[in-house]
């Protein structure tokens, strides 16, 4: 359950690190709370630094701190029913950034993410994934 000023680690390559959540989109049924699956608008609170190399390349950082992005929320803290009967939970609260055609800013994931994502209709990411629970 991700709300209001919720901090989520990121777990893709695109350059941040942490973000904060300032609005959960198209959530009706939930009050205003975000669970796995759920589309935000987030604020980019931590990122990579860049260098100066870095910055005159092609494959510069995406993201830059204070930079308001989409994300899809990949893990969550509480703890999520599935439909077989089994409870789900993670250690950490993650999202993918996401840009504003809702494509992947970053290339690769760098953690676990939830099956329940290629039900929600997230398959790109569940699909790079290097383990899904």
């Amino acid at each position: 359950m991700i709300g209001l000023k919720g901090k989520l680690n990121v777990i893709d390559n695109s350059g941040a690190l942490l973000v904060e959540c300032v609005n959960v989109l198209k959530q009706k049924v939930n009050n205003g709370w975000g669970s796995i699956g759920d589309e935000i608008v987030c604020v980019v609170k931590r990122a990579r630094p860049i260098g100066a190399a870095a910055a005159a390349s092609a494959t510069a950082v995406k993201v830059r701190r204070g930079d308001v992005r989409r994300a899809v929320i990949v893990r969550t803290k509480k703890v999520v029913r599935r439909p077989d009967g089994r409870f789900i939970r993670f250690d950490d609260n993650a999202a993918v950034l996401l840009n504003n055609k809702r494509e992947m800013l970053g290339t690769r994931i760098g953690g676990v993410v939830s099956a329940d994502l290629r039900m929600k209709g997230w398959g790109k990411i569940v699909s790079l994934a290097p383990k899904v629970l």
